[in-house]
C-alpha cells in the first residue's frame, strides 16, 4: 500500500502542474528561508508558482504529463517554477538574474515550454526572450516603419521644390 503522504504530495503536484504551459527545473543548495521567500515573492509577481519538490514523486507526475527528463535533472535539492508561457519566461529571467547567479545557490537544470522539453542551456535562453510589452513595441515599430518611410518619400519632392524656390528668392534679394 502506497504511503498516504506520498499520495497527497502527488495529488498536489498534479494540481500545481495541471494547467502549466511551462516550467523551469532548478537545483538549489543552501538557500536560506529568507532567500527562498524573496525568490518565491519575485516569481509570484511574474505569475509563476514555485515549489520545492520530492524528485522521485515529481519525476512520476511529470512523466505522466509526457515530460521525460534525463536522470540528473531531477535529483538532489530541486525546485520547479511553473505557470503560463509568460510566467515561465519570467521565472527563467529571475532565476538567471546576476545576484541569483552570483550567490551560486540556484542553477537551471531543464525546462518545459508549451510541451517541449528544454535542456539547461535552452531553459537559460528563455531569460533572453523579451516580455510581451517589449514584443508589442517591437511589432508596432516594424509596422510603422514602412508607413513612416512612405510619408517621408511622398513629402520629399514638395520639400525639395520649396527649398529650391526659397533659395531662388534668397538669391534675388529676399521676399520684397
Amino acid at each position: 500500500m502506497p504511503n498516504l503522504v506520498n499520495e497527497l504530495t502527488v495529488k498536489e503536484y498534479e494540481a500545481s502542474f495541471k494547467d502549466a504551459e511551462g516550467l523551469v527545473v532548478a537545483a538549489f543548495a543552501g538557500l536560506t528561508v529568507v532567500e527562498s521567500e524573496a525568490l518565491r515573492g519575485k516569481l509570484e509577481e511574474h505569475g509563476a508558482g514555485f515549489r520545492m519538490v520530492r524528485t522521485k514523486l515529481a519525476r512520476r507526475v511529470l512523466a505522466d504529463k509526457g515530460y521525460e527528463f534525463p536522470a540528473d535533472v531531477l535529483e538532489g535539492s530541486t525546485a520547479i517554477a511553473y505557470g503560463d508561457a509568460e510566467a515561465t519566461i519570467g521565472a527563467a529571467k529571475i532565476l538567471t538574474e546576476p545576484e541569483v547567479k552570483k550567490a551560486g545557490k540556484v542553477t537551471l537544470r531543464a525546462g518545459v515550454l508549451e510541451g517541449k522539453v528544454l535542456d539547461s542551456s535552452e531553459a537559460a535562453a528563455l531569460a533572453d526572450v523579451p516580455d510581451r510589452n517589449t514584443l508589442n513595441a517591437m511589432m508596432l515599430g516594424t509596422l510603422q516603419g514602412p508607413a513612416r518611410g512612405l510619408v517621408g518619400m511622398l513629402q520629399a519632392p514638395y520639400g525639395s521644390l520649396v527649398r529650391v524656390l526659397q533659395a531662388h528668392i534668397d538669391s534675388e534679394g529676399g521676399a520684397e
